[in-house]
């Protein structure tokens, strides 16, 4: 089943595609859905390089357009798998628990796709995959199909390498290597205040995308 799921991941539209078992729930009132599957789609090297110090129109049409892409292909897999026999359910691209915790997510993608080997979280924070480095979203599915990791999970890459700390204009990064189960590494709250303060003409405050574009692990074409 795992080969099919990523064939049809694949087919509409995702770039990489993990699995993995969790360490708990993230839902409670699903608590045997501890398994996973990670979804990438990667990002346009002609868009991020629009980005200039700020987040530039294309680039927030293009964020948008990848998580809608992104939640289609979770909704699709959800439904094959439940057409299984199982429960399964799609974790949008860009979510959070609302006004209580604005930051926080019923779990982070970065967790799912650490777990699955597909990349490492870094110092911006952002996950890093191993072949198209931070210009990539992630959506998720979790599931109570068991399912089992194909590739070993990966340590920390970012060396000595403080590039997006030192070019993030709100200076929300703290530039420390986190841990691999996905924990944040900045303020997001810093970040989103700055966004919302310096960016409110670009899709309202909600884009950035300098860290992303200035990673060398991006290796823009």
């Amino acid at each position: 089943m795992q080969a099919k799921l990523k064939q049809l991941a694949t087919e509409w539209g995702a770039d990489l595609v993990g699995f993995c078992k969790l360490t708990a729930p993230p839902v409670k009132e699903l608590p045997d859905n501890v398994y996973a599957v990670s979804i990438a789609v990667k990002l346009s090297d002609a868009v991020l390089k629009t980005i200039d110090g700020a987040p530039s129109f294309v680039y927030f049409q293009h964020y948008r357009t990848a998580n809608a892409l992104l939640d289609q292909i979770a909704f699709r897999l959800a439904r094959e798998i439940e057409k299984s026999g199982f429960s399964a359910l799609p974790v949008a691209a860009s979510q959070s628990l609302g006004k209580n915790n604005p930051y926080i997510g019923m779990l982070p993608h970065k967790t799912a796709a650490v777990l699955s080997g597909l990349g490492f979280v870094g110092k911006s924070g952002l996950f890093l995959s191993e072949k198209y480095g931070s210009k990539v979203r992630l959506a998720t599915v979790i599931t109570d199909m068991p399912l089992t990791n194909e590739l070993p999970v990966i340590e920390n890459g970012c060396g000595d390498c403080r590039i997006c700390q030192t070019a993030c204009p709100a200076g929300a990064i703290y530039g420390t290597p986190p841990t691999t189960d996905g924990e944040r590494n900045f303020d997001p709250e810093k970040c989103s205040r700055y966004m919302k303060e310096h960016f409110q003409d670009i899709g309202r405050g909600s884009v950035c995308g300098v860290c992303i574009k200035v990673c060398p692990k991006n290796k823009l074409r």
